[in-house]
């Protein structure tokens, strides 16, 4: 086993040998290019994307963590409705309470189902969520003080497109669409003495059980965190990629005309993967140049499918699963904005 293990490292160190002298020569070029200006911009693009998403992964990984060590399964059951509707509803306005961002709202998700919730609650958090909570509407106003309606249509498709959805899970999908199996949670186990032990070595017994859980509690976090974060920073780097060598003029060039606007906008929205957050005071850019309904598309599809998202989504549900989930997403985005272009 040692001698195996040392001819894989061989294998592995002998490539990297040639590639020194190689990186030798080309270090001038390549020093050039890092320092050009093209790649500040793209460095500083994915700094931002990331510092701007890392907090709420922090916060959805921490409030993950807390689910899986201090809430039972017993009490997930009991606090899920047991009506269909009722229970689209209610996940449909949970982001009031719980104003997550999508990249936060992935992990407390997973953890929720691994807990007992059903698929389709959990899809109509996820979706409704990262928009409808009072952080998302208070930015929204903001970024339009003139044009209030804005606000009120992101919202109102945002929780319908939400609710259509978790209802199409609920009658379609019978299968659990998680990747990874139930995670069983490890019992902290004391030693056979303290059951026989006096009071006072009860309690020094709960003080190392406490201890020993929040302990558990961080480094689950940790995990957590480390696993979800390896996504968010692919998904970072590649949009800070595209923000960078692809010019905004040549992607609004691409918008014009009925249909090709609504395209544009969710595809922009899709690639630059912004916080729901902040993406209201890009949206505000293109308010001359496009109708309302391209931009409450770009203003809903974002904070539901972006590129970073997607990743996230992939890692936790299986294929099939997000692929129809994303083609259910665009789908209602489109009709739904169309139809508020059409009506306001």
């Amino acid at each position: 086993m040692k001698m195996a293990a040392n001819l894989k490292l061989l294998s592995f160190l002998i490539p990297c040998a040639f590639l020194v002298p190689v990186l030798i020569t080309m270090a001038p070029d390549l020093k050039e290019a890092w320092n050009s200006e093209a790649l500040q911009n793209m460095k500083t693009v994915f700094i931002g994307i990331f510092l701007e998403a890392a907090p709420f992964l922090l916060m959805g990984v921490l409030l993950s963590s807390l689910m899986q060590w201090f809430v039972s399964e017993e009490m997930v059951r009991k606090l899920t409705p047991k009506n269909p509707i009722g229970g689209v509803l209610v996940a449909g306005l949970l982001g009031i309470i719980f104003p997550i961002c999508e990249c936060g709202m992935i992990p407390v998700v997973r953890r929720l189902m691994h807990k007992g919730m059903p698929a389709y609650i959990a899809v109509t958090f996820i979706l409704s969520g990262p928009v409808v909570n009072p952080i998302v509407f208070t930015a929204t106003l903001l970024a339009f003080p003139s044009h209030p309606e804005i606000t009120i249509a992101r919202m109102g498709l945002a929780f319908a497109v939400a609710a259509s959805i978790g209802m199409l899970v609920y009658l379609f999908v019978r299968r659990n669409p998680l990747r990874m199996p139930k995670v069983a949670v490890p019992e902290v186990k004391t030693h056979p003495g303290f059951k026989m032990a006096q009071p006072h070595a009860q309690a020094n017994a709960h003080d190392h059980n406490h201890v020993k859980n929040w302990r558990s509690f961080f480094i689950h976090a940790g995990d957590e965190f480390v696993d979800m974060s390896k996504y968010l920073v692919i998904g970072a780097l590649i949009t800070a990629c595209i923000q960078t060598f692809i010019s905004r003029s040549d992607l609004i060039s691409l918008g014009n005309g009925p249909v090709a606007s609504y395209v544009f906008m969710m595809g922009f929205a899709y690639v630059l993967s912004l916080c729901s957050t902040s993406d209201a005071f890009v949206a505000s850019a293109f308010s001359h140049t496009f109708a309302l309904g391209p931009l409450v598309s770009f203003l809903v599809l974002g904070p539901m499918l972006d590129f970073k998202s997607t990743l996230m989504l992939l890692s936790t549900f299986r294929t099939r699963f997000v692929i129809g989930l994303s083609l259910a997403i665009i789908t209602l985005v489109f009709a739904g904005s169309w139809l508020i272009n059409l009506l306001v």
